[in-house]
């Protein structure tokens, strides 16, 4: 009787992985039957906890904070969920500007465009280059050149004040500029008050008052797009951080000491008959790879990894059982790799392993990282795993 071994990914545990590894059951099942399904539960006892109950956590809340230091924080939030908005898509705010535009209104004849004098700011502060915002990093010259043109400029000001559109430009050009350190990795980015004052001196460059604190991105974006992002970020503060746990720390935990996990599926596949196939999740994978490339298992016939950092971690030095340019060994089975291409976590075999490595994208229909959990309910993916079944 075919065997299939499920291996889970990061942070699963009970009860989680019994719906998991039932879900996958049925679901090969109906496609292809007289399968024998074999889990292998490796979080629940080799799987990463905090043995001091939590102590290398920061307080959370509560007596740790007066009602003052609570509001500011949730007031940070708040800024840090509008900013991560506009790193996203530094046009948000302008496009929600812009809407505001009655497009029936028509200017008075003789009378100049009400984003000309904005423009006429922004082509000289290109011209300037980027030292206005130099604590940023590079990239304002080329951000207002972008503004001054951008289509949403001329709707955007006739919806609002030049007081107001000055802090709206800033905020873009700001945002621009770091979300170009951010998709550059560059090491440094500038922390928050120093990004809110750059955003000040170049909004009073662009024609508005001195303000101060309350030129804030509530004024437009967190009101009007931000703030139910913004609630379930602080819902989920305490989530977010034990972020760490047990998912990261299953990764760590793995990298340091994964021999015993390997040992368990070691053993698990020894007591198996042929054929059997190993299908592995995330860092159950990676974990069904070293062991199948550390010992020769010849009952099993095929390998499927799902959202597998396998492939990465083989090219950036860090898996256990290989080291780049090193070969698979000629006793590793046929390797199905299934990758969502949303899935950040998700990568390629084939280029690294040619001719034993097929790479199959699947669309689980998610953003990250959810695309990272939906392999599970998706009838291709079982569909393309029944087909590969030995």
């Amino acid at each position: 009787m075919p065997t299939v071994v499920f291996i889970h990914g990061t942070g699963v545990r009970e009860p989680g992985f019994s719906a998991l590894a039932g879900r996958f059951a049925a679901a090969l099942s109906g496609l292809r039957d007289g399968l024998r399904m074999a889990p292998y539960y490796w979080g629940g006892r080799y799987g990463a906890t905090l043995a001091a109950g939590g102590a290398c956590l920061p307080p959370e809340g509560g007596a740790s904070r007066n009602l003052s230091e609570a509001a500011a924080v949730v007031d940070g939030d708040d800024d840090a969920a509008a900013w991560a908005a506009l790193y996203a898509d530094p046009d948000a705010e302008l496009l929600l500007a812009s809407s505001g535009a009655d497009p029936t209104a028509e200017r008075p004849p003789g009378s100049e465009p009400p984003e000309q004098k904005v423009q006429a700011l922004l082509t000289t502060m290109a011209r300037q280059g980027d030292g206005q915002a130099a604590e940023l990093g590079p990239g304002l010259a080329h951000a207002a050149t972008e503004l001054a043109a951008h289509p949403l400029l001329g709707s955007a000001a006739a919806a609002l004040g030049p007081d107001d559109l000055a802090p709206v430009i800033a905020r873009a050009l700001a945002a621009r500029v770091i979300a170009g350190a951010l998709d550059a990795d560059l090491p440094l980015v500038p922390v928050g008050d120093v990004r809110d004052a750059v955003v000040d001196r170049l909004a009073q460059a662009l024609g508005a008052p001195p303000r101060g604190a309350e030129r804030g991105l509530r004024t437009m974006l967190l009101r009007a797009a931000s703030s139910a992002a913004s609630r379930a970020v602080v819902r989920r503060r305490r989530a977010l951080t034990q972020a760490t746990h047990p998912a990261a720390g299953d990764v760590l935990r793995y990298l340091s000491r994964g021999e015993q996990v390997r040992d368990g599926l070691r053993d698990l596949l020894a007591g198996l008959e042929p054929p059997v196939t190993v299908v592995g999740h995330s860092l159950g994978g990676i974990i069904a790879l070293d062991t199948l490339v550390t010992t020769a298992l010849p009952q099993v016939g095929l390998l499927v990894t799902a959202g597998s950092q396998g492939p990465f971690l083989y090219e950036s030095g860090a898996l256990p059982s290989l080291t780049h340019p090193e070969p698979l060994p000629p006793h590793v089975p046929d390797w199905l790799n299934l990758y969502d291409p949303r899935d950040l976590l998700g990568h390629l075999g084939a280029g690294l392993f040619p001719g034993r490595v097929t790479d199959v994208a699947v669309d689980n229909r998610q953003p990250f990282p959810a695309a990272h959990s939906a392999y599970w309910t998706n009838p291709d993916v079982y569909r393309h795993i029944a087909a590969r079944l030995p």
